[in-house]
C-alpha cells in the first residue's frame, strides 16, 4: 500500500488471501500427519520495528519449511512426488541420523509459523476491534 493509496490493491488483497489459505491447508495437513500521529505515535514505532522483524521471519519461514521438508524426506528415502506425477530429486543424502535432525527442525518450524499466524490474526483483530483504524477492512475489503 503507497502513501496516496486509501486501500490495499485487489491483487495485493488476493495475494494475501491466497497465502492465507494455503498456510491454513498447510498448517492442518501438518498436524493431521503427525500508523498514527500521537502521543502513542512512538510507542507504535517501538512496536512496529518488532513485528516488522516478525514479518521477516514469517517469509524466511515460508522458505524454509518446504526446503527442510524436503530435505527430510530425500534423507528418509521417501520419494517427493507432486500432484502424482512429478518426481522431486533427493536434495540430501539418506541417512537416518540426519532424517531425524531435519524432523525435529521441520516440526520446530511448524509450531513457530503457527505461533506467528496466530500473532498474525491476533494483531488483525486488534486493529479491526480494538483500533477501529481501518487496517482491518483495508486487506479485507478494500475500503480504508
Amino acid at each position: 500500500m503507497t502513501n496516496t493509496s486509501r486501500h490495499f490493491s485487489p491483487l495485493a488483497r488476493l495475494l494475501h488471501w491466497i497465502m492465507a489459505v494455503l498456510i491454513l491447508a498447510m498448517l492442518f495437513v501438518g498436524v493431521a500427519m503427525v500508523a498514527t500521529v500521537s502521543h502513542a505515535h512512538a510507542t507504535l514505532i517501538a512496536l512496529h520495528r518488532p513485528l516488522g522483524v516478525a514479518l521477516l521471519v514469517l517469509y524466511g519461514l515460508f522458505i524454509a519449511m518446504p526446503l527442510i521438508g524436503w530435505a527430510m524426506l530425500s534423507a528418509g528415502g521417501y520419494p517427493v512426488t507432486l500432484f502424482g506425477a512429478w518426481h522431486l530429486p533427493a536434495i540430501v543424502p539418506q541417512n537416518v541420523d540426519l532424517f531425524a535432525l531435519l524432523r525435529a527442525m521441520h516440526t520446530w518450524l511448524a509450531f513457530t509459523l503457527f505461533a506467528t499466524v496466530l500473532a498474525h490474526i491476533a494483531a488483525a483483530l486488534f486493529h479491526g476491534l480494538i483500533r477501529r483504524d481501518g487496517v482491518f477492512s483495508s486487506m479485507a475489503r478494500g475500503g480504508r
